[in-house]
């Protein structure tokens, strides 16, 4: 987990795009689609520990997490 990974991470409610610095720059779209508001976050983060601050902060915003999707390394990290 020392290289930079593609997230996707879901969550319960609703996270303010002002967020999105606290949030490793992840991109935040709204799924109104279900029962109840869910937040997804996507994008890549450079290491184990910025996942962590990532769900911290959902954490300090009582945002119960659903689910977190490891998509893919990022390109940078793909061999050619």
């Amino acid at each position: 987990m020392d290289k930079p990974k593609i997230y996707r991470i879901c969550v319960e409610g609703r996270v303010h795009e002002s967020w999105v610095d606290r949030l490793g720059g992840m991109r935040v779209s709204i799924d109104n689609g279900q029962e109840k508001v869910v937040t997804v976050l996507e994008g890549q983060l450079r290491d184990q520990a910025a996942l962590s601050g990532v769900l911290n902060t959902l954490y300090e915003l009582h945002l119960p997490v659903i689910s977190v999707d490891c998509l893919e390394d990022s390109e940078e990290t793909q061999e050619p």
